[in-house]
Formats: C-alpha cells, structure tokens, sequence
C-alpha cells in the first residue's frame, strides 16, 4: 500500500460461527441481514478503496441476546477469532474487542482478557446494551477499567429500546439517534469527565450530535436546572464535553454533512470509517468518493486519512 493510504476505524468483522448463531436466533443488524465474512474478500475490498488497515469489531446485536453466560462465551470466542486474524495480517488489521454487556462482571473478565492476552486495540460498546445507555451507574466499574488503562473505545449503535416505525429500518435513521443518546448520557453522566483518559469514538459521523450539539447543550442545562442537579453542567461545558469525542466518517461524508461535522469537531479527532461489510462496497464507495471530493487541505485530509487514527493506534503507523 502507499504511503497515503487509510486507516479504517469503523470496519466489522463477521465470523462465520458467530454468523451462523445470530441466524439460528433470528436475529439481524438493526434490520440489515448479516453479511458473510472472509479475510479475502476483506482485503480485496480495502485495496480497491486505498484502506491501509483496518480495525475490526463486531457489530449490534453483539453477543448478549439474554443470556449472560452465553454472551460471554460468544464474546470470548469472537475475539478469538479477530485475534487470529490480527495474528496472521498484523499490517493490516487490529480489532476492537466485543464484552458481554449488560453482564458486567463478564465484561471486566472479557475486556481484561481481550486487551492483556489477545492484545486487542480497543474496546467496542454499543450505544445500549438492552435498553441501558453507556453513562448509566450499572456500567461505571467497567469505565473506570476503562479509563484507567487510557482505553479506545468505539461506540456503534444498536436498535433503539422501543417500538419501531413500520417500514423504517433502524439503521436509516435510529442508529443516528442512538449514538446521539450515549453521547449525551455519557456527558450528561459525568463519564466523559470523570474518565477522560477514554478515548470514545462515535459512530457515522456522531449521529445528530455536530448537527444538534447547541441544541443538546442548552437543553441538559436546563434539565439539571428543573430537575434540581447540583452543580449544573453549563451548556458551554457540556459542548466542551462533546468535542471531546472522536468521530468516524462512516456514512457521513457528503457536501452536506462535512461542513457541520469540520466546524464542530476537533480536527485532530476525525477519523475514517467505510461501514464494510454492512455498507456494501457500492455504498462504502459513493461516501469515500464524496469525502475525496470534499475540498481539504492536505493536512487535514492526511489526518482523517489515517494521522488522527495512527495516533490513537500507532502499532498501525507505517
């Protein structure tokens, strides 16, 4: 690969067994049917869109559909298999490791595991682990681990905790909201805060968050407010809070979207996401496509490319 190639944050992975145990479930992706996984036809596909490495993670539903113990032993073996995969491509690829949330005691166990033995390069929590965000109290011993050991941690939405709209697809437009939600519950909480050596990356762009963020800002303030929260978070922190996130690009680079996602984000804290295989190459290139139209200047467009991601993974640099 050249020099100018990609680094990937947000790029699923889909073993094969794991597969078959979702269907066996009935289970799909917020809607999209779960795509088949082979390390070929992986890299054939970052080749052809200039992806240098990618860091891969398994996506919603994850591994806990109700059980905790077999959430655990799915995450375990999950894992394994990114592992392998890392073990025999280390130049190409790292991977964010799966936990059993909402068992969180297994989480600990897993992540510990994931980060020390496998050698995992993060973390990846979806926004709600059925029907409990990330802030909550129940999942604040695992950010503590978290955030003691300077972890990245990637968040990727799941399906929303409610009925859906027939004949709209949760990955549309709920994944959006979603995403939105853990970001403010995560700052609304005090974990953004209160652990700031988390390195937390937002799916698609962050959602609504760049769009939304004054308004977010301006109305948690005055929750606290009504609500009687001692001290209230003023709404110039909590967008101080918000900027502190990583955002990938997956899905969201177009003329329309990148002017709000430049102007809000920190600069050094965009980070390039094809969405592949749940975006299929037709979908993950018409974004990329759009995001190397998008006028940048050089600096800007090497640290999405692949400097902001080197600095968060610098086992990828090359």
């Amino acid at each position: 690969m050249t020099e100018s190639g990609r680094i990937d944050t947000h790029h699923h992975i889909v073993p094969p067994q794991y597969r078959d145990w979702l269907l066996s479930h009935g289970e799909t992706a917020g809607g999209l049917p779960v795509p088949r996984w082979d390390v070929d036809t992986d890299l054939a596909f970052m080749d052809s869109r200039r992806i240098q490495a990618a860091v891969l993670s398994v996506s919603t539903p994850g591994t806990h559909l109700g059980d905790d113990a077999e959430a655990t032993t799915w995450a375990r073996k999950v894992n394994d298999y990114a592992a392998e995969i890392v073990k025999d491509h280390p130049d190409r690829y790292g991977f964010f490791a799966t936990l059993p949330l909402p068992h969180v005691d297994g989480a600990l166990d897993e992540a510990a595991r994931a980060l020390d033995e496998l050698g995992a390069d993060g973390i990846v929590l979806l926004a709600n682990h059925r029907g409990t965000y990330l802030g909550d109290p129940a999942f604040e011993p695992l950010m503590a681990e978290l955030g003691r050991r300077g972890t990245t941690v990637f968040i990727h939405p799941a399906e929303l905790p409610g009925p859906l709209v027939p004949g709209v697809p949760p990955y549309a437009a709920d994944f959006l909201l979603d995403t939105t939600r853990a970001a403010m519950n995560l700052v609304l909480s005090g974990t953004t805060a209160g652990h700031p050596d988390i390195r937390f990356v937002l799916s698609h762009g962050g959602g609504f968050v760049p769009y939304a963020a004054h308004r977010i800002a301006l109305s948690l303030e005055g929750h606290q407010q009504v609500t009687g929260v001692q001290p209230v978070m003023d709404h110039e922190t909590v967008l101080a809070e918000l900027r502190r996130f990583y955002f990938d690009t997956a899905l969201s680079a177009n003329p329309d979207t990148l002017p709000t996602l430049l102007t809000f984000a920190d600069p050094t804290r965009i980070t390039f996401g094809s969405d592949f295989p749940y975006a299929t190459p037709a979908i993950s290139r018409y974004f990329t496509e759009q995001l190397d139209a998008y006028h940048l200047d050089d600096s800007l467009r090497t640290a999405i490319n692949h400097g902001n991601a080197q600095a968060l993974f610098p086992r990828l640099a090359r």
